[in-house]
């Protein structure tokens, strides 16, 4: 859910995901003068209560010397505030003050409210479930220990919160399956988390129709899964994906079918493995939409052969055609798979990034393809984000990324964590462990103009990469329109970047003795980077919806 609201010398926009409101507000530069920040209050008409919002920076004044204190002591220095401890399914109020005096003395001016609902995961056509993805982080060091997830004093706590519902609904979507009724049909990359496996094991003695294709291409996964196979004793209605071993079988989605006839599908980055459902950033995706389901499952079938590329490249370009260059997603959602002839489809994804009007928002797990490279670099009046797990495994692709950030419409956030108490009152922070080679953002998605009326969601298991466009299965949805789904990604989004911009700031600067991130400055010299051509001046446009 989105709103707007004007009220005197304050403009404010709300968007609220499922477990993420993100809010933005603007005031013209001569009518905050004398601010020394924002205060946020929030109302919860679900659990009746109401509080000011906290923060960690403050004051050095009247720094209270503890990990958080309340805004309206210690106010926002910026236009933007993201309420990451939101809930899905409640109404909110939040309201905005202005703050002027001293920090020892803070008095409220000009306020702004707007009242809110919170998405739900499932809304009918949708489920949208993001992990937690960020085991590096100052509540697991606080509610956890820092200790790896799988302790077993901690084990159990440590991994429903690391879901934050992922696995749940993973669990739920196999458990539709409740009779021989049904049936179920798995495309799977990685595929050896045993209690997915049990669950779909558990479905097959219920009399349901189970059947799995896993990838058998790359030696080390093909171990992993079988050797999970084989504990579980399911190798009788699992197929290998061997042919084409210079690709691998990519996918990640389950079709759900009721008396042979397709009805739903799960889909989206989230491999089948503890790393993936619990560690780094992901998100499961179910598409109630019968007809897209029923692609799904065709597509499954040319995958259930397990023919050689060449073979499968004009199938899957028949089942799900390469939108030509300059056509705009049809309104609702569609599928794209891989694998295809040539990289027109990957330079389709670039042309709708390159669409953008007002913002654009990527994750990259593996570096930024050659194809998104002239997108960033080309004039913006709005922002680009890029979120990414790494800056690069090249040089070349590090100088390419630091030469893209200098470039004042474009911010990225990569990885990080804090490895030193660095900062006061940071915690040190620990990698869950549960993945090798991305520790941190596995998402693979973009969101062209998440702000506006006609937004477009594409996510799925691509990587935005030549290999995953003409060599690997792969599968992508495209949405475009639905401000829900949006909303839910959008949010998702920016509590990721929120959190590893700082991150691998403080880790930039941790042997800095002129940085000191945990104070505010005592006067409103704060505003000046807010007004201008910069990054952060278009970031109070942006969010807030103002000309300037």
């Amino acid at each position: 859910m989105r709103k707007t609201n004007h009220d005197g010398n304050l403009t404010m926009r709300a968007f609220a995901g499922t477990h993420v409101v993100l809010l933005g507000w603007s005031m013209t530069k001569l009518k905050s003068r004398r601010v020394l920040g924002f205060a946020v209050h929030r109302t919860d008409h679900t659990e009746g209560e109401a509080f000011w919002l906290k923060g960690i920076k403050v004051f050095e004044e009247t720094d209270p010397g503890t990990a958080q204190a309340s805004l309206r002591s210690h106010p926002v220095q910026g236009f933007t505030w993201s309420d990451f401890t939101a809930k899905p399914g409640h109404e909110y109020t939040y309201r905005v003050v202005a703050l002027k005096g001293q920090p020892s003395d803070l008095h409220e001016e000009d306020a702004i409210d707007i009242t809110i609902s919170t998405e739900v995961e499932d809304n009918g056509a949708h489920e949208v479930w993001f992990n937690r993805g960020a085991a590096a982080s100052q509540e697991y060091a606080r509610r956890f220990e820092n200790k790896p997830p799988d302790t077993p004093d901690i084990a159990k706590a440590a991994h429903e919160w690391l879901s934050r519902g992922l696995f749940e609904a993973m669990l739920a979507f196999i458990s539709h399956a409740v009779d021989s009724n049904f049936s179920l049909r798995v495309a799977a990359y990685q595929f050896s988390y045993l209690p997915v496996l049990e669950a779909l094991k558990a479905a097959k003695n219920r009399g349901a129709d189970v059947r799995i294709i896993h990838d058998a291409r790359d030696p080390d996964v093909a171990a992993a899964n079988n050797a999970a196979i084989t504990a579980v004793q399911i190798k009788n209605i699992c197929t290998e994906r061997t042919a084409q071993p210079s690709a691998i079988a990519h996918n990640k989605f389950i079709v759900l079918l009721k008396n042979g006839a397709p009805q739903s599908v799960w889909t989206g980055s989230t491999n089948f493995t503890e790393g993936g459902i619990f560690g780094h950033s992901n998100v499961g995706h179910v598409s109630n939409n019968a007809a897209l389901a029923s692609l799904y499952h065709d597509y499954w079938e040319l995958l259930r052969q397990d023919p050689v590329s060449a073979v499968l490249r004009p199938e899957v370009g028949q089942l799900t055609p390469t939108p030509n260059s300059g056509d705009e997603p049809p309104a609702g959602t569609m599928a794209l798979f891989s694998p295809r002839s040539g990289l027109k489809l990957l330079d389709w994804y670039a042309e709708r990034a390159a669409a953008a009007e007002t913002m654009l928002c990527m994750t990259f797990a593996f570096g930024i393809n050659k194809a998104f490279v002239p997108v960033f670099a080309m004039p913006f009046d709005g922002l680009r984000y890029g979120l990414l797990d790494n800056d690069g495994t090249t040089a070349a692709m590090q100088q390419t990324v630091a030469s893209l950030r200098r470039k004042s419409f474009n911010r990225f956030a990569v990885g990080s964590r804090i490895r030193v108490n660095s900062f006061d009152k940071w915690l040190q922070e620990r990698a869950s462990g549960l993945n090798r080679h991305v520790p941190y953002v596995h998402t693979k998605y973009m969101l062209v103009d998440p702000l506006g009326t006609d937004p477009v969601v594409i996510s799925g298991s691509a990587n935005f990469s030549d290999a995953s466009t003409s060599n690997n299965d792969e599968n992508m949805l495209v949405i475009r329109g639905d401000t829900t789904v949006t909303d839910i990604y959008l949010g998702e989004f920016f509590r990721l970047w929120n959190h590893y911009a700082f991150r691998e700031f403080a880790v930039a600067n941790a042997d800095n003795p002129h940085v000191r991130p945990q104070f505010l400055v005592p006067n409103d010299s704060w505003r000046d980077p807010y007004f201008g051509n910069t990054a952060r001046s278009r970031q109070r446009q942006v969010f807030a919806g103002v000309a300037s």
